[in-house]
């Protein structure tokens, strides 16, 4: 499962983009968090997700945080 950074969050759009741990980047989408239990995101904040391919675009779905045991 990719892990990466969050980059930039619109709290009121729930949209935004994060880093992949390999630089690239990928949209946050509303309905990236539904199910998650997530209520918001931070820049800085650490997350897991799965990827997926929406109209020829990398998109982050079921974004969960990280975290540490």
């Amino acid at each position: 499962m990719p892990q990466g950074t969050i980059k930039d969050y619109d709290i009121n759009e729930h949209t935004g983009s994060l880093l992949q741990d390999d630089r690239s980047e990928v949209s946050i989408d509303p309905t990236s968090t539904a199910g998650s239990g997530l209520r918001y995101l931070r820049i800085g904040q650490r997350v897991k997700y799965d990827i997926e391919d929406a109209d020829g675009r990398k998109v982050a779905r079921n974004l969960r945080h990280i975290t540490f045991d």
